[in-house]
């Protein structure tokens, strides 16, 4: 490659990287209290993407878990009502985390 082609290489490349870093996505959750004792979570991204597979934790007013699992093939996650305050943990891995305390749950 001749010195002249270099810079029209290199910038094609940053045109290339740009894109990329506009696709980035926020993590979304949201928990909704079905009325029979259980809590639905429902997960996903800004952009669109599916939270099939992301990990969920219910932990309790002491951090102890006491519910984990995975968001379904339709991005939720069904688990028993604790008693008392909890909080859901809604990680989709670092800078993907969300966190749901049980007073902000939808009646």
């Amino acid at each position: 490659m001749t010195r002249r082609h270099i810079l029209p290489a290199m910038l094609i490349v940053a045109s290339l990287l740009i894109p990329a870093s506009a696709m980035a996505h926020a993590a979304i959750c949201s928990c909704f209290d079905n009325g029979d004792n259980t809590i639905t979570c429902e997960g996903g991204f800004s952009d669109g993407s599916s939270a099939a597979g992301v990990r969920v934790f219910v932990r309790d007013a002491n951090d102890t878990t006491v519910a984990r699992g995975a968001m379904n093939d339709d991005s939720e996650f069904t688990f028993d009502k604790p008693a008392g305050a909890y909080t859901v943990l809604f990680d989709a891995g670092p800078g993907h985390q969300v966190e749901i305390q049980s007073r902000n749950i939808v009646q």
